[in-house]
């Protein structure tokens, strides 16, 4: 089994979008709201079975129309989301656990990333298979300074050794529900986890990395939304002529 988290309980509140107040996930990109690019790629996929999401209380109703008005079908169950992230993650963790095996792969992966190719999906289900986990990455094309009073760098990697962590990030469900439950005897607030690849290394446990699509941006700011009307339409544009545009 195979299932995709999608996890959508924020209020975008570092996305000004001048009076409109509409969380992030919900603004309309060609006139259809950014989760509903997301969730149709999971639905496409061959090796998707089912789809949970995590969504805000205040917006639940609201995402159950989106799904049925789509024909999201392999939307197994929705979830309120929680006061983080790894909150909202966790929800839908735990109720896809259950109603589904331990040894199912789970794909984690963001409701503002819109623009995840098919092939990364399946690379991240063969890397979980082959490996036990996935964490979709790309290289650094810029130099990352490390710098801890945000004045002055203290460290500057090699360029060459640096990676931006991106998603889906895959795990067996079993064993990532467990680490949710250790980290959070100890930090219920998930304080520094920012994601679930920064769990898994808290906790000692060994990540492997599959390569992203650099176009698989997350929606963050206002700047953001131009670029994924860009790519959108150059990814169109593309499929038009017949071109594979996989990056």
């Amino acid at each position: 089994m195979n299932i995709a988290i999608i996890f959508a309980g924020g209020t975008g509140k570092r996305l000004k979008n001048g009076e409109d107040t509409t969380p992030k996930q919900f603004l309309n990109i060609y006139n259809k709201p950014i989760i509903v690019h997301t969730l149709e790629i999971f639905q496409q996929h061959p090796e998707i079975d089912k789809i949970y999401i995590a969504i805000h209380p205040d917006y639940y109703s609201h995402m159950q129309d989106l799904v049925k008005r789509y024909y999201i079908t392999k939307v197994a169950g929705l979830v309120n989301g929680g006061v983080t992230g790894q909150d909202s993650i966790y929800n839908a963790l735990k109720l896809a656990k259950s109603e589904n095996p331990d040894d199912s792969i789970v794909l984690i992966h963001d409701g503002v990333r819109p623009n995840i190719t098919p092939e990364v999906i399946s690379e991240n289900i063969k890397c979980t298979k082959t490996n036990g986990n996935a964490i979709t990455c790309t290289s650094c094309f810029e130099t990352i300074l490390v710098s801890e009073n945000g004045q002055n760098p203290q460290h500057v990697p090699y360029r060459k050794h640096t990676y931006a962590a991106q998603a889906p990030q895959s795990f067996y469900l079993g064993e990532v529900i467990e680490a949710h439950e250790t980290i959070r005897k100890t930090n219920p607030n998930y304080t520094d986890i920012v994601d679930t690849c920064t769990l898994f290394n808290t906790l000692g446990k060994q990540t492997y990395m599959v390569k992203g699509n650099r176009g698989n941006i997350k929606i963050t700011t206002i700047e953001d939304l131009y670029i994924l009307r860009a790519l959108i339409r150059y990814k169109e544009d593309l499929e038009a002529f017949g071109i594979d545009g996989k990056e």
